[in-house]
């Protein structure tokens, strides 16, 4: 069906233009992940808490406000809904360049985080393209999200090299009004008032979607995988920084291969669950990559063994940030999946912020291997929940819209 209808040249400007805009939203966001443990310890007020806290509290705004902020965008149209986000969100960075506590950061990274337009994005996206072609426009805008992921780890120590923390804030509001400049100028206005069923949150849905425990299990999945992400990048940063003894603006070199290489591991697994039927068997190897993962970053203190326990955990990372979204879609009731994914991506958003905070909060009364432990803690009941067999699975048809 794709094939024999091809996008118009208008949907390839579109969907490339809002593929873009996502990815420079969330580099924004991303840049921070592999440099706040490092630079704000400089800050006033700053401790292992309050930085936590700082590099996961704009996944609160995101998890609170991406839903309404859907809903408004339905009643307003979404270009203003998108340019509202984006101004909240170069208001949050010029905040967290000039501040001069921990604090001011904090409070930058929460009003970046109230910009929440993912959503809204997304449901443009659905507005501007007809539906045989929407299956494929999504799949390019969220693989902007994995590409953005990539590129902040590797280009975020070269910005803050050259100008430190606040350089990073400043760049990242530049890219949000580039992506103001994008939306106005590139993005056509679409007719107000449109409602997709697999995009965007319903209000009469959200009970059915939270009693199903298919969803439950994989919204749990996804609130695990973020919270060990955003945790432990309060220890990765110095375990390079001490152990391999690479200078904080050289990390770029770990963090580039270790994606790369990821990516070569990621694939096998990927033509095992899709191809061979293997789904559940990838997708328990995958968490097991992170519990291996993260016991070689704290049990050995050996460079060598940080570069392969942070390959590991990227293989495992890579593969289930790409495989969660896909099996929400297709275990989901007919007519649910875009209040499925929009409860998804709120799971998601508090992960990070849960993770942030806590892992913050436990580093600071018991010491970095106590957190990786929680973490592994963490892993391992998300493991035993999704091993018996009828856990991962996709039902074919079930996302039938």
């Amino acid at each position: 069906m794709i094939t024999e209808h091809p996008m118009t040249p208008l949907e390839r400007r579109t969907v490339s233009s809002l593929a873009l805009l996502y990815s420079f939203r969330m580099l924004g966001l991303f840049m921070v992940l592999p440099l706040l443990a490092l630079y704000a310890v400089d800050l006033p007020g700053a401790d292992p808490m309050t930085i936590g806290l700082t590099l996961g509290i704009y996944g609160l705004g995101q998890a609170v406000l991406q839903i309404p902020l859907g809903w408004l965008s339905d009643r307003v149209g979404r270009k203003p809904v998108i340019i509202g986000g984006l101004l909240v969100f170069i208001l949050g960075s010029v905040l967290a360049a000039t501040a001069e506590s921990i604090y001011g950061v904090l409070a930058g990274r929460a009003l970046q985080g109230m910009g929440a337009i993912a959503s809204t994005i997304m449901a443009l996206v659905a507005d501007l393209t007809r539906e045989t072609q929407r299956t494929k426009a999504m799949a390019m805008v969220g693989m902007s999200i994995g590409l953005s992921f990539a590129v902040a780890l590797v280009l975020g120590p070269v910005v803050a090299a050259a100008g430190g923390l606040a350089a990073v804030f400043w760049f990242t509001a530049l890219l949000a009004i580039v992506g103001i400049v994008i939306v106005a100028a590139l993005v056509p206005t679409p007719p107000s008032g449109q409602v997709h069923a697999d995009v965007g949150a319903r209000q009469g849905l959200f009970k059915r979607t939270l009693q199903e425990p298919a969803l439950l299990r994989l919204n749990f999945a996804v609130f695990s995988l973020h919270f060990i992400l955003m945790a432990l990048f309060l220890l990765v940063p110095g375990l390079l920084l001490e152990v391999a003894g690479l200078e904080r603006d050289r990390h770029w070199l770990a963090y580039l291969p270790a994606l790369l290489l990821s990516i070569a591991g990621m694939v096998p697994m990927m033509i095992m669950a899709e191809r061979k039927g293997r789904l559940r068997e990838m997708f328990l190897l995958a968490i097991a990559l992170l519990i291996v993962a993260m016991l070689l970053l704290v049990a050995v203190e050996v460079p060598v063994v940080v570069y392969l326990g942070l390959l590991l955990f990227f293989v495992g990372f890579n593969y289930l940030e790409a495989t969660l979204p896909s099996l929400v879609s297709k275990m989901v009731f007919p007519g649910g999946k875009g209040t499925a994914l929009g409860v998804y991506a709120s799971c998601q958003f508090l992960g990070a912020f849960a993770g942030g905070a806590i892992g913050g909060w436990v580093v600071k009364i018991a010491g970095a291997p106590a957190m990786v432990a929680c973490c592994m803690a963490l892993a391992l009941v998300w493991l035993l929940i999704f091993l018996p067999g009828d856990a991962v699975s996709a039902r074919a048809g079930a996302a039938a819209e």
